[in-house]
């Protein structure tokens, strides 16, 4: 499971070199053997299999309504039930009606606006519902969970993986770095946003290595016509 954010990394930097750079068609090539070899590399030094904290994020990225719910109760877990109204929002988001569920957060968290886990829920619901976009409303929610619990990682780790799936690496390191940089050092979850920071560090660094590749491409003079033969 390690493997599939990193491809689908992979292949948010090729979408973004087609259809927002507008790299010329004869350059894709080139472009995928970057990418390709980037990864490749990655594979060989990295390290794919290495364990994760927070518990609740071992398998880096939430692939269903299912997971989304045990990631964040993981973190929340401390042997307490829950309040009501995350209960019957958890059922609608496992089932992927995250309209729904975050209609019900929205009041629980107007009648308990300190409850983290609840804010927590209600910006994860939000960025499902958009497909994955982290859209104000759940910047927001985030920003209040972090409020109502300073010391929890959750806020900060959930919101650096929405910038993430939204094509915004360079934020979801931010976020992660500072996370790291307030954590005391005895933190559980310290070696996994070390690795993820490096691991984001070696991303950028190859999408910036592909846009100057691209720059150096356009600007470059048009290679000349072969002279035709008599």
């Amino acid at each position: 499971m390690v493997w599939v954010p990193i491809l689908a990394l992979g292949l948010f930097a090729m979408l973004t070199a087609i259809l927002v750079l507008r790299l010329p068609r004869q350059g894709w090539m080139l472009f995928g053997a970057v990418l390709m070899f980037g990864l490749a590399g990655y594979g060989l030094h990295g390290a794919p299999g290495q364990p994760s904290a927070p518990k609740a994020a071992k398998d880096k990225t939430v692939q269903s309504g299912e997971e989304l719910v045990a990631a964040r109760r993981a973190l929340f877990d401390d042997g307490k039930q829950p309040p009501d109204y995350i209960v019957l929002s958890d059922g609608f988001a496992r089932k992927g009606q995250y309209d729904d569920a975050a209609a019900l957060l929205r009041q629980g968290v107007n009648r308990n606006p300190g409850d983290a886990e609840g804010w927590l829920a209600l910006a994860n619901a939000l960025v499902e519902h958009a497909e994955g976009q982290l859209t104000p409303p759940a910047l927001y929610a985030y920003q209040r969970a972090q409020d109502a619990f300073p010391a929890h990682p959750g806020a900060g780790y959930f919101l650096g993986m929405s910038y993430l799936r939204s094509g915004e690496p360079e934020e979801a390191r931010k976020v992660w770095a500072e996370l790291l940089e307030r954590s005391p050092e005895d933190a559980p979850w310290r070696e996994d946003l070390t690795f993820r920071i490096a691991s984001l560090d070696e991303l950028i660094a190859q999408m910036e290595g592909m846009r100057q590749l691209m720059e150096a491409q356009r600007d470059a003079p048009p290679a000349p016509m072969p002279e035709r033969g008599p």
